[in-house]
């Protein structure tokens, strides 16, 4: 019978995490299939705010393109100082998960591979009016022609996989 509790991944396990920017918080403890069930019951309250807030509306998005609105850009900004407050609270406290383990937010450097990816997520974002957040709220909202775009989305995930070590990092 397995252990509940794996080993810990070393720090040169975890510096090579962070050079392929995946995840680094992973969980050593492993529970049951239901306990994830919270987060599926978070994810849709969130995207009930996102249907109210009308973020995954392809006018309010579109207003936002052509500079005709604040709404938009209200919300972003709004989500980035929270993100920037809560980072910061989480470092100077050395803050831990609910179970303990350490939070390691990595240091990152600017490559130009970033620029292109901004600029293929922006003109994405413009021309379909959905961004992977509102995706799904903008499926669950009954939206169906936004499969198409979530489908893109996962082949430009897949493509992106495919061929990462060719790209510019």
């Amino acid at each position: 019978m397995e252990s509940a509790f794996q080993q810990a991944p070393t720090t040169a396990d975890l510096q090579q995490r962070e050079l392929d920017a995946m995840c680094v918080n992973e969980s050593v403890l492993k529970h049951p299939w239901w306990y994830n069930l919270k987060y599926s019951a978070w994810g849709i309250l969130f995207g009930i705010v996102f249907v109210k807030a009308e973020i995954v509306s392809w006018f309010r998005i579109q207003e936002m393109f052509r500079f005709e609105s604040f709404h938009m850009y209200g919300v972003i900004g709004t989500a980035v100082m929270v993100g920037l407050i809560s980072v910061l609270i989480i470092k100077r406290t050395k803050a831990k998960t609910v179970y303990g383990e350490e939070i390691h937010i990595p240091s990152k450097t600017f490559n130009k591979g970033q620029i292109y990816g901004a600029l293929i997520f922006g003109l994405g974002w413009a021309i379909t009016g959905a961004c992977p957040g509102p995706l799904f709220a903008q499926i669950g909202a009954g939206y169906g022609v936004i499969l198409v775009t979530f489908l893109s989305a996962v082949a430009g995930t897949w493509v992106y996989g495919r061929f990462r070590e060719q790209l510019p990092h």
